[in-house]
């Protein structure tokens, strides 16, 4: 009898409509790849959410297994590059995308996707990082290239009580940073002040530039999750020679921009990948988030863990925008 795991299934039922179940599946049902890997844990993302419901910039075929993020052991690697048993850790690339993701029992992959687990990181907190914890770190690494120092003055977070968000607000503040939590759910802000947060700020504070050329300077840098106009009114609100590493469109992909902060204040727009980004850069910065940069006892105050079953219901939850901090998924649950 073949081999069977769970996963979640997103199906295609009427036009426009998706449904979201978990299903058992085989090993004959994965791509021929290399490498197969028993999955113990994995995380919800913001683009999990958009490929269970249909987003065909994310998913182009359905029926599909969302699923961006992924840490377990290996079944088989018949490049002969990873031992039976090593734990692999996988962001980014295609899985979840067009490839079934991690969001499953079983995934099968490229080899070169893959990395060891970081030394300093437990297969769960892997998770509770994931391609959120290493945007994060990216983010944070662009702004000190850069000359960011805590010194500076305020740095400025917009959404952030998501994923990226929640971690950025925790890593700056290790690191000595004032932290200027933006968000539209101040129902959290002890959640924000718990991670470390200096104050936290309605994200409307930021409504009232959208009109101007310029702002006050009132941040030295900015970690901006959200894109849309949000991005360009933090551009304008920063001081002289700051800059703001941008990595999400939750607002939207367009923004309405001219070039005087940049010319008159010399501001920096400092754009930040994860999917494609070569492995050993990825690397580097897992053994960043695993060593120096490690946020100890904060991953707990940011994750929720959750069973399989109840992935739908979460991936749900992050559609809608409710989402607060991070998901791990324990397959054992």
């Amino acid at each position: 009898m073949a081999e069977t795991f769970r996963a979640v299934w997103v199906e295609e039922v009427a036009p426009g409509k998706f449904d979201q179940q978990i299903v058992e599946r085989t090993l004959a049902d994965l791509p021929d790849n290399p490498l197969t890997l028993a999955i113990s844990h994995s995380s919800l993302n913001y683009k999990d959410a958009l490929s269970a419901f249909g987003n065909r910039a994310i998913t182009r075929e359905y029926p599909h297994t969302p699923g961006i993020d992924a840490v377990g052991t290996v079944v088989e690697d018949r490049s002969g590059t990873f031992s039976c048993g090593e734990t692999l850790l996988v962001t980014g690339y295609d899985l979840g995308m067009n490839t079934p993701g991690g969001l499953a029992e079983r995934i099968s992959i490229p080899t070169d996707w893959a990395l060891p687990l970081p030394k300093g990181l437990t297969a769960r907190e892997s998770m509770i990082l994931g391609t959120a914890g290493l945007t994060a770190g990216l983010c944070v690494e662009k702004l000190l290239e850069a000359g960011a120092k805590p010194g500076d003055g305020e740095v400025l977070v917009t959404g952030a009580t998501g994923g990226v968000g929640s971690i950025a607000v925790a890593l700056l503040a290790q690191l000595g940073f004032r932290v200027a939590a933006v968000t539209g759910k101040l129902e959290s802000a002890d959640f924000l002040t718990g991670l470390g947060a200096w104050k936290v700020l309605d994200r409307e504070t930021l409504a009232p530039f959208a009109s101007k050329a310029m702002a006050k300077p009132l941040w030295a840098w900015a970690v901006d999750t959200v894109g849309g106009d949000t991005l360009f009114n933090v551009i304008k609100s920063l001081a002289y020679g700051g800059g703001v590493a941008a990595c999400g469109m939750a607002a939207g992909a367009q923004f309405q921009a001219n070039v005087f902060p940049f010319i008159l204040r010399g501001i920096s727009l400092l754009g930040v990948d994860s999917v494609e980004l070569p492995l050993e850069r990825k690397a580097a910065v897992w053994n960043k988030l695993g060593g120096d940069w490690y946020i100890g006892e904060q991953l707990d105050r940011i994750a929720e863990d959750i069973a399989l079953e109840q992935a739908p219901e979460f991936l749900a939850r992050l559609h809608r925008g409710h989402g607060i901090g991070r998901y791990v998924v324990d397959m054992a649950r």
